[in-house]
């Protein structure tokens, strides 16, 4: 059977911290063999890398949320690469424009996110990104930073329209889809799941947020990324294996220091 991968989860998050063992022990359970703890802001990524350095199928990255974008230190392109230097980080962010809560200013997050786009270019790293209500901005950004295709990345938890997906697309990155896609309000994001080529789709969980049908309400965790597959299996008329085979091998693909599961 093939391994899932959870491409994006917060391991580090407080929600985890009594029982992050038992956590990541279900995960395997289930059938999940990789897992992504991401970095939201850089004054806690020592603690992030420290929960990779615990598991050989655990990884991360380093970044900073735009929610954070302000309140964070000054880290600029050097000082990101230097961090990409250690062989547990494998990506940069999640970094990117979120303009439905505002909390940082519009013109420090694209800063940042341009940062982080040449920190990724010069590391030779995928970037994560977030974007949330920033469609133009976002796809005008990543335009302008892709310098002729050499930047790489995956547009995560995505739940923005479709003209950003293909876009997106054209660029050359991926697309991940977390439990969102199984909610009974995201009809429209399911027709974007439809239309996102098998060889660019990535899952995740973004827990511990965003539990999918059947899990609602509960605190996610890596273990429910398998919900959110067979969901998107299902969509695309294939089976969960062919699912699971597929989505990890595109995650290899995007992000190559990361090595496979047993």
């Amino acid at each position: 059977m093939s391994r899932l991968v959870d491409s994006h989860c917060h391991l580090d998050f407080e929600d985890f911290a009594d029982e992050r063992g038992e956590v990541i022990a279900r995960a395997r359970r289930a059938g999940v063999g990789t897992l992504v703890t991401i970095c939201t802001k850089i004054t806690e990524f020592p603690s992030i890398r420290a929960i990779a350095e615990t598991d050989p199928d655990i990884w991360c990255t380093v970044g900073i949320h735009p929610h954070e974008a302000a309140s964070q230190p000054d880290t600029d392109e050097a000082a990101l690469v230097e961090y990409v230097g250690h062989p547990k980080v494998i990506g940069v962010g999640e970094c990117g424009l979120d303009y439905h809560y505002d909390y940082a200013p519009r013109d420090r997050q694209a800063e940042v996110f341009r940062t982080h786009a040449r920190a990724a270019r010069r590391a030779g790293v995928p970037m994560v990104v977030h974007t949330r209500e920033a469609d133009a901005d976002t796809a005008r950004l990543l335009t302008e930073e892709s310098d002729g295709g050499r930047l790489a990345g995956v547009l995560h938890c995505f739940t923005s329209g479709r003209e950003l997906a293909m876009h997106g697309l054209d660029l050359g990155f991926y697309v991940s889809f977390s439990g969102i896609i199984t909610f009974k309000s995201a009809a429209d994001l399911r027709e974007i799941v439809k239309a996102v080529p098998l060889d660019r789709l990535l899952v995740e969980t973004d827990a511990p947020y965003l539990a999918p049908v059947p899990m609602r309400g509960k605190r996610n965790e890596p273990a429910f990324v398998v919900h959110t597959a067979a969901a998107i299996a299902a969509m695309k008329g294939v089976s969960a294996e062919e699912l699971a085979s597929i989505t990890t091998e595109n995650f290899h693909r995007l992000f190559t220091k990361a090595a496979k599961a047993a």
